[in-house]
């Protein structure tokens, strides 16, 4: 009886991108979150091989909340976008597994040990802010990829920019001694 093949060394399972994913994670701070039926999400992010008993492997960490980064609520199954340091292109795209981790717990910890050094310009005890009111999520990527170098989609994924309340169109604000161009050929 021959052993079953390996996801590497079948042809028709597509490329192995193991190598690729943990180089594009582990140097880029930055990945996109597509909630199936949603929206992407910009998030940056802390690679970190988990090497735990379960033998998930490595896995993103991502912090979201009050003073972090906004993120919607997300469900178990996501997607996420992987991109090039060098060009900033869209290199890889993956399915991943979400999963929110309970403050107080033991992952959480150590997720928060990981992230911690990676939050840059933090002030204060972050670690005691995040358990206070952030969310935790723990991103692994699995499987074969949905998108990789050679195998990617005709459309580029751009979406329109959404609107944000802070816009100053109707009003501009109070300048000392009015605007340079509103006084413009006034003396004769």
């Amino acid at each position: 009886m021959s052993e079953p093949a390996t996801p590497a060394s079948d042809p028709a399972a597509g490329p192995d991108v193991t190598r690729l994913l943990h180089e594009a994670a582990s140097r880029s701070g930055l990945m996109w979150v597509h909630v199936p039926g949603g929206t992407t999400h910009p998030v940056w992010h802390a690679w970190h091989d988990t090497g735990d008993e379960r033998g998930t492997g490595p896995a993103a960490y991502v912090v979201s909340g009050p003073g972090e980064q906004t993120l919607p609520w997300l469900p178990t199954q996501v997607e996420v976008v992987l991109r090039s340091k060098d060009t900033g292109g869209r290199l890889l795209t993956m399915r991943a597994t979400a999963e929110e981790l309970a403050p107080g717990s033991p992952e959480w910890e150590a997720a928060a040990e990981v992230l911690r050094p990676e939050r840059l310009n933090a002030t204060g005890d972050v670690v005691e802010r995040w358990r206070r009111g952030c969310t935790l999520h723990k991103i692994t990527p699995h499987g074969r990829p949905i998108e990789s170098p050679g195998h990617y989609e005709d459309a580029s994924g751009a979406e329109p920019v959404r609107p944000a309340p802070a816009t100053t169109a109707a009003w501009r604000p109070w300048h000392w001694r009015g605007r340079a161009g509103a006084r413009r050929n006034t003396r004769r």
